[in-house]
């Protein structure tokens, strides 16, 4: 009996990988990864063709590897450095700084307390819509 390798659709490939939609499109259409057309046209791409780019992914740092991204269901992730604390009741503004760019995030000041952070932290500002979390990057 025959064994079929599992398919996933190029957006369940993209959650695995921790990487984007329109990136893993971009890898199809640049003969980056092999795919599979089915008789309507769409892509299929066997789980096997994944297992080399999740082992590489593992050699990385865990600052550098995709890993937490698989961790998180938001991809708009940016990374940086804590500029800035300021607690005041039960809120906290949190400053990111990445590149030349400043994000500011509005969150309770017990997660602030919870997550540690303060002023040099490598932190992550997740966006989904017009929310902004921040998730901290380095062990304490």
């Amino acid at each position: 009996m025959a064994t079929l390798t599992p398919m996933l659709t190029p957006r369940e490939a993209a959650r695995m990988l921790g990487i984007s939609y329109p990136t893993i499109k971009q890898w199809i259409l640049n003969g980056k990864l092999p795919t599979v057309q089915t008789p309507g046209g769409h892509h299929r791409i066997a789980e096997s063709a994944l297992k080399p780019l999740l082992a590489k992914d593992s050699l990385k740092p865990e600052a550098e590897s995709r890993a937490r991204f698989r961790r998180v269901s938001g991809r708009n992730q940016i990374c940086g450095k804590v500029l800035s604390v300021r607690v005041e009741g039960l809120l906290a503004e949190v400053v990111i700084g990445a590149g030349d760019t400043q994000i500011t995030a509005i969150i309770t000041a017990s997660a602030v307390r919870e997550l540690r952070l303060k002023k040099g932290d490598s932190a992550a500002a997740l966006i989904k819509s017009t929310d902004v979390m921040v998730e901290r990057l380095d062990a304490e």
